[in-house]
Parts: C-alpha cells; sequence; structure tokens
C-alpha cells in the first residue's frame, strides 16, 4: 500500500492551505448549485396516488402527515422480491431516528415507497428494525411517473432524465430504480419540487442538503412558528470567507 509523502510540520501546513483554497471553492460552487435547485419551477400534482400502509389505504396528501414538505426514498423492492435492494437497505440503515425528528421539526415527511406489497415491506422492515414510514404503491403508476420503475410496455423508459431503454431490454420487462423526490403542499394543492436517481448515500447522504432541493427555499420571508428549530431557508450557510 502507496502511503502519502512524509514531510515537515511546516510542508505540510502549506499544502494544507493550498487544498483549504480549493475546499472553499468548492464550498461556493456547492451553495451556488443549492441555489439554483431552489430557483427549479415544480409542477402541480392533479393525478391522484394512492398507498398501502399500516393505517390502510392513504393518499399523496395523507404521506405529508401535516408538513408541509415530503421527502420520498424510492427504495428498489419488485412485487416479484423477497428483499430490498442492497443498495437501498445499506442507506436506510444508516439513517437514525434523530434525523426523522430533525425533518419533522423543520415541517418535513420523510417516507419510503417500493412497489413489493405491504405484507413484504412490512416483513423485511421488522426484521431491519427500521422505523421511517414505509408505503406500498403497488397497483399505482406512482413508481412509473416519477420513473422509480422503468417499463418496457410504456412509451418511453427514462432513467435520471434520459432515454435509457436498454435498461429493460432483453428478457428484463421491469426494472426498479433507486432515488429521491421531493413535494411541496401549499394548502389543498401539492407540487413536485424536485428528484435525483442515484445510490445508497448519493441519494439520501443527509436530510439537510435534501431540504435545500425542496420548494421551501423560495419562501424568504417565512415567519418562523414558536418553539421549533428554524428551517433551511433562504442563502445557504457558508462558512467561506
Amino acid at each position: 500500500m502507496a502511503y502519502p509523502e512524509v514531510v515537515t510540520r511546516e510542508e505540510w501546513l502549506a499544502a494544507r492551505k493550498r487544498l483549504l483554497t480549493t475546499e472553499k471553492e468548492h464550498t461556493r460552487s456547492r451553495d451556488a448549485l443549492n441555489a439554483e435547485r431552489r430557483r427549479l419551477p415544480m409542477v402541480r400534482i392533479d393525478k391522484e396516488y394512492v398507498f398501502e400502509g399500516p393505517e390502510g389505504t392513504v393518499t399523496l396528501a395523507d404521506l405529508f402527515a401535516g408538513s408541509r414538505q415530503l421527502i420520498v426514498q424510492h427504495v428498489m423492492f419488485d412485487p416479484s422480491w423477497d428483499a430490498a435492494c442492497p443498495g437501498c437497505t445499506a442507506s436506510i440503515d444508516e439513517l437514525a431516528d434523530g434525523v426523522l425528528a430533525h425533518l419533522r421539526s423543520r415541517d418535513t415527511a420523510f417516507v419510503l415507497i417500493s412497489r413489493a406489497p405491504l405484507a413484504k415491506l412490512q416483513k423485511y422492515q421488522a426484521g431491519k428494525g427500521w422505523t421511517a414510514a414505509w408505503y406500498s404503491s403497488e397497483g399505482s403508476d406512482f413508481n412509473y411517473d416519477f420513473q422509480a420503475t422503468l417499463d418496457s410496455s410504456r412509451p418511453q423508459v427514462e432513467y435520471n432524465y434520459r432515454p435509457e431503454p436498454e435498461i429493460v431490454s432483453g428478457e428484463t420487462a421491469t426494472a426498479e430504480v433507486p432515488g429521491v423526490s421531493c413535494f411541496l403542499r401549499d394548502g389543498d394543492d401539492i407540487f413536485h419540487t424536485y428528484s435525483t436517481y442515484a445510490r445508497g448515500t448519493d441519494s439520501i447522504g443527509g436530510a439537510y442538503p435534501l431540504l435545500d432541493l425542496t420548494a421551501l427555499g423560495r419562501q424568504e420571508d417565512w415567519e418562523e412558528p414558536k418553539g421549533r428549530a428554524p428551517r433551511l431557508h433562504g442563502p445557504d450557510p457558508t462558512f467561506t470567507d
């Protein structure tokens, strides 16, 4: 195994300062990207989606649980499978209850959604000890409409907003893919604000960055409710000069 070069303390400090300059540039670039994400237009959801969960049949509006924002993690779990995708499983294993509590304090609900029937989801969830709410979209267009399930019988097969027909070519008629979708509720209206399609920690690598992807960032003058921590809206906090 090759180790880094061994240098004096002064040489290390000079190299560390050069790296710090690059890190600051990366932070500024990330802040600009998050701001651009918040300026992304949003789409009103007019279709009625239903899901099966512990409390029975629910709608997309019900998943907000009274919150203004909703983050959905698309968990790869085909109805014919007996277990969820290992990559999705690993990311949910890292999802602590504290993260869910912080999201709720910022008016944000977080749920898992898969196409497998509810009985399979509940059995798998019990074995893993997960506490995040998990719903089945079996029989619904939800997974297809938000590109979490690719189907060769559908008019266009896209993954991460690019045509990817080869994913479901040959004997593979359908394919599950990972991702996260964000929604905003304004009264009775629901809007789709953002989706990203990646694996594991790339898709749910931190709850706070995901908040930057929702439309709440547009509410610059939103009054904070008493007794709650400030929401992450407005300019991104940065530690650059």
